[in-house]
């Protein structure tokens, strides 16, 4: 006998051979479906995981989940907090690279202006 699928065991109902959610929404982790269902509703994610081609299904399974793990996170703001926030990690970083790679070709061109003063008094 096979388990019912988490989606099938939320709603419910006996769970098909060919259930849409079964791959997506194992039996071992029902809060995956009940969050994505709270945001969703099962309609919405059957539609949405019938539209797209079927090689794209975990993807877009994984991607509502995180949508909607956030979206109850923050209500307000979402995936679109997280996403501010490593907009700002990657703008960090680019400005404490180019500030390095400045202090490396400063470093660089005083290494060069000391061998040339070198070379100078040594003739």
């Amino acid at each position: 006998m096979n388990s019912r699928c988490a989606a099938c065991k939320y709603l419910r109902r006996r769970c098909p051979s060919d259930c849409i959610f079964s791959p997506y929404f194992p039996s071992n982790d029902p809060q995956r479906f009940a969050c994505v269902h709270k945001i969703y509703g099962a309609s919405n994610i059957a539609k949405m995981l019938q539209q797209i081609p079927q090689h794209l299904n975990a993807e877009a399974a994984n991607s509502m989940h995180f949508e909607a793990w956030c979206r109850l996170a923050d209500p307000v703001y979402g995936c679109v907090k997280t996403i501010s926030l490593l907009r700002q990690q990657i703008d960090q970083a680019h400005s404490q690279l180019a500030i390095i790679q400045a202090e490396i070709t400063f470093y660089k061109a005083q290494i060069r202006g000391d061998n040339n003063q070198t070379q100078n008094a040594d003739q």
